[in-house]
């Protein structure tokens, strides 16, 4: 739950200015260190620390242009472009002196030399960039839809977009499909008969094949127009909460700490791969977009990384504190995996999974239940289990809260993003699934002129 002193750090508020007092002219006022625009004595190399707390100050965030210049004007900073600006970057140094005696290095001479001049040649460039107006995301949902019997478990994964615009939701022993061009809802599967949950259900990249999982440990892969289950299979011992289709290879991951990977055009009994990489219930799955890569979350707080022709893990990763559900690649950038960690963690964390290394860690202050990209954007967005926000859309690389969004009576456990990239779902135990409209379109791609084109030559 965000913590009213998380909450103090994230905004980045400060103490209150004391009122000033009739002073002589003379006299020079003391002022906090934070409230100066310019700090002559910023020294060069600060401590990178692996996990730095998520600092977002409403103000600066709305003149960051401005704070750019008079850092490259007073402090002698290269800031060319607000295009992947670190944060860290606009961070000033409280142990700086305001003024530095003795004797006048680089940086001196480069802000008496500047003075001279109108701007520095990195403030010109800056200031020539061309104007990107901040997209104003709704904070209210456009559409919210009853889900009666939605099952409140972290574990689960019981809401998937297909490609042909048809949203899969398991609720209780049932799926039922939502038209999003008609609004009709349909009843795919009913498994009331066995008392069998359903604990996932996701889309094959056709959109036209869902495989559902269940709590006894068997799958199904149900055909959506035909309303026809067309193959089962089973082979674990616990429910089945996590899903991700690889062409035509349907990875499940279990209870049981087990990952099996079966052909879906093969006998249903054959499984192509067990994986053992985790010490309790798998509850995150994902393939990468090139295929070259698996990362599983679990339990036991481990993300592990697997490649399509080994059974052994390429990487396990084990800095999560906390059960790992919120897994995703990202769509612009090859190798690049976010997972979110769940309550005694709080953490996002982004893999650069080639090299296995850690880029960055972000503390959210709340356990991350999911985690999705933009396919249009640099943008992803995270859903948090309990307080407030429950939804936060993140600019990437720079990590800057775009919105954060609340509305559901629980915490939100399930996430879905459309097919046009455009709209997330979110799903909650207070049983009901709420549309957001919060990643951008997909840019218009603009035709290349040419110098022989008809407009060219008229006059």
């Amino acid at each position: 739950m965000f913590q009213p002193e998380y909450e103090h750090r994230l905004l980045g508020l400060g103490e209150t200015a004391p009122r000033r007092e009739q002073l002589d002219l003379r006299y020079i006022p003391q002022r906090a260190l934070n409230e100066w625009t310019r700090d002559y004595a910023l020294k060069e190399g600060r401590m990178q620390q692996c996990c730095r707390q998520s600092r977002i100050n409403h103000e600066m965030a709305n003149n960051t242009a401005f704070a750019c210049i008079l850092r490259n004007e007073f402090i002698g900073m290269d800031i060319t472009s607000l295009k992947d600006l670190n944060p860290d970057d606009l961070q000033m140094n409280k142990d700086n002196r305001l003024y530095n005696y003795g004797y006048a290095g680089r940086n001196a001479a480069n802000v008496i030399a500047g003075g001279v001049s109108t701007v520095s040649p990195s403030t010109q460039k800056l200031l020539s960039l061309p104007l990107q107006p901040n997209r104003k995301v709704p904070k209210l949902p456009y559409k919210i839809l009853d889900a009666p019997e939605m099952q409140d478990n972290y574990y689960l994964n019981l809401i998937d977009w297909s490609s042909q615009d048809l949203l899969g939701v398991g609720l209780g022993c049932s799926v039922y499909l939502w038209n999003a061009k008609t609004s009709k809802v349909t009843r795919l599967c009913d498994l009331n008969r066995q008392n069998n949950l359903i604990t996932s259900v996701a889309w094959h990249d056709g959109g036209r094949q869902l495989a559902v999982g269940t709590q006894n440990g068997c799958v199904s892969v149900w055909d959506a127009e035909r309303q026809k289950e067309v193959l089962k299979m089973s082979g674990h011992s616990k429910r089945i909460g996590a899903l991700a289709w690889r062409g035509h290879s349907l990875t499940t991951g279990s209870g049981d700490g087990h990952i099996l990977q079966r052909d879906t055009r093969l006998n249903p009994s054959d499984i192509t791969r067990d994986l053992r990489g985790h010490r309790h219930e798998v509850c995150g799955l994902q393939w990468s977009p090139s295929g070259k890569y698996l990362a599983s979350g679990g339990n036991d707080c481990r993300v592990v990384i697997w490649t399509p022709n080994h059974k052994e893990p390429l990487y396990r990763f084990t800095d999560h504190k906390a059960a790992v559900k919120a897994l995703s690649w990202s769509p612009h950038k090859s190798g690049l995996l976010g997972s979110g960690g769940g309550s005694a963690d709080g953490c996002l964390r982004f893999w650069n999974v080639p090299t296995g290394q850690l880029i960055e860690c972000i503390d959210t202050g709340s356990s991350i239940t999911n985690l999705a990209w933009s396919q249009n954007s640099q943008e992803l967005v995270t859903t948090h289990g309990h307080g407030y926000p429950q939804i936060v859309a993140w600019s990437y690389p720079s990590m800057k809260q775009m919105v954060r969004l609340s509305g559901h009576g629980l915490r939100v456990v399930y996430l879905t993003v459309s097919s046009d990239n455009e709209t997330i779902v979110t799903g909650s135990g207070d049983e009901t699934l709420r549309f957001w409209n919060v990643f951008s379109k997909k840019p218009t791609p603009k035709s290349p002129e040419s110098i022989l084109s008809l407009h060219r030559m008229m006059r």
